[in-house]
């Protein structure tokens, strides 16, 4: 993909004010009471399983669905009530929606003509957009004759054709296969980072989202849990629920003990795990939380009191640039590391002592 734009088509993307959207389907609440604000030229992906209300949002953003109560601003204006055509939002679906009697450049033009552009402006704002998504040599051919994922790229000119101030994206990649996700979930980023265009995308895919992101909000029955970049929403999870969503925990129950050394202290069926957030009283019932890519082997360091356990190897993966190794605990709990690279020289079968840092320790009220 071409990584100059003409500066004729860049884009002052448009500020977004979410306040109080509720909705629901009868009896069925399927958003409730939410309020964000996403800020002009955010890349904001709405992250959640299925029927956590990603969508419904989204298309109570894009003017597509009425929200039961609640008010939504774009750029300063009210669009709560406007028609879809008249709120400067531009949208790509993962149907791509393409007229296959019209070649790319008459697909891409479609948006133009409906808005009066005169021909040599339409033009202009074509020839622009294609090179933007990698197109230029393709603009005679038809839908018919395009990968799925030229297809896309011919979705998303047509969406950003007209200069939109927000764009709206359900899914687009869905349908494509892994390494073409991959490789266009890149090239998103890359566009929206260049045209200046305020996008919210969707999906329930964690990496996609975290590839594109300058904010994920991680949905869940309709709410959003936690809104953060990326890292925060990886390292500092606001709780269990979000933690787990993105990306594979080591969980551990247990009860507070109390604070030694500025750490907080937790009796587990492991013994007592240390770590270093605070604020939890003695008694409260928690949960530890370690990420696979935390836990490692112990070997020439001398044992510590607490965060070090014998374990028993029950499998060793090596995936090429990454390994994965599979640990049972004399409790019976199986523990997960990885790491990048060959694996430790060890084999299925072997006694040895694993650790985790304390400041490694994520802990999480019940």
């Amino acid at each position: 993909m071409d990584t100059t734009l003409p500066q004729a088509a860049r884009v002052a993307g448009s500020a977004l004010v979410i306040e109080n959207i509720s909705h629901a389907y009868g009896t069925m609440r399927v958003l409730d009471a939410i309020s964000t604000e996403i800020g002009a030229g955010e890349f904001l992906t709405l992250l959640g399983a299925s029927g956590s209300g990603k969508t419904t949002l989204l298309r109570i953003i894009g003017g597509l669905i009425t929200p039961s109560s609640g008010r939504i601003a774009l750029g300063g204006r009210d669009i709560t009530h406007l028609a879809p055509e008249r709120r400067d939002i531009g949208f790509v679906f993962q149907n791509y929606a393409l007229f296959p009697h019209l070649t790319v450049a008459e697909n891409v033009a479609f948006s133009l003509a409906v808005r009066g552009i005169d021909r040599a402006e339409t033009t202009r704002r074509v020839t622009e957009a294609l090179d933007l998504v990698g197109l230029s040599g393709l603009a005679g051919r038809y839908p018919g004759q395009l990968s799925g994922g030229q297809q896309q790229r011919v979705a998303l000119a047509r969406a950003i054709v007209f200069r939109p101030g927000m764009l709206l994206l359900d899914e687009p990649l869905g349908a494509l296969d892994r390494q073409l996700r991959q490789q266009l979930a890149v090239e998103l980023r890359g566009l929206q980072r260049r045209s200046g265009i305020t996008m919210i995308y969707v999906t329930h895919d964690q990496e996609e989202a975290f590839t594109m992101s300058t904010q994920v909000a991680v949905m869940h029955n309709g709410a959003i849990r936690q809104m953060a970049p990326p890292s925060e929403l990886y390292t500092r999870p606001v709780d269990l629920m979000v933690a787990r969503f993105v990306g594979e925990l080591n969980c551990v129950a247990g009860t507070v003990r109390g604070v030694e050394g500025g750490r907080t202290v937790v009796e587990t069926a492991l013994g007592p795990i240390l770590s270093d957030m605070p604020g939890f009283p003695p008694g409260e019932r928690v949960t530890c939380a370690v990420r696979p890519e935390h836990l490692r082997l112990r070997r020439s360091e001398p044992a510590v009191a607490c965060n070090d356990v014998p374990a028993m190897v029950r499998a060793v993966i090596f995936g090429g640039s990454w390994h994965r190794i599979d640990y049972v605990l004399p409790s019976g709990v199986v523990m997960r590391a990885e790491g990048r690279g060959e694996p430790p020289p060890i084999t299925e079968g072997d006694e040895v002592p694993v650790t985790f840092d304390t400041g490694h320790v994520m802990v999480f009220r019940e």
